[in-house]
């Protein structure tokens, strides 16, 4: 058993499930902390709490990130 492993068994884990679409089938590579997850869409796994986090802070940043397209492009025409 790793060292991922020993700290993973002791976290909470959460259920989550990535969606699988026709745009997104690649799997999502996750880090933190030097650890590392490989989330493969289209299926139920469990993973610690800090991996929820920052698939949470991406997408709010996606999310802004388009908005913010989506202002500038309505000002350039």
């Amino acid at each position: 058993m790793d060292k991922n492993e020993k700290k993973t068994q002791q976290e909470e884990l959460i259920s989550i499930r990535l969606p699988l679409t026709k745009e997104l089938q690649s799997d999502v590579f996750v880090r933190v902390n030097h650890r590392t997850w490989l989330i493969k869409r289209g299926e139920t796994v469990k993973v610690p709490a800090c991996v929820v986090e920052v698939l949470e802070h991406a997408e709010q940043a996606t999310a802004a990130g388009l908005q913010y397209q989506a202002e500038h492009e309505r000002k350039s025409e």
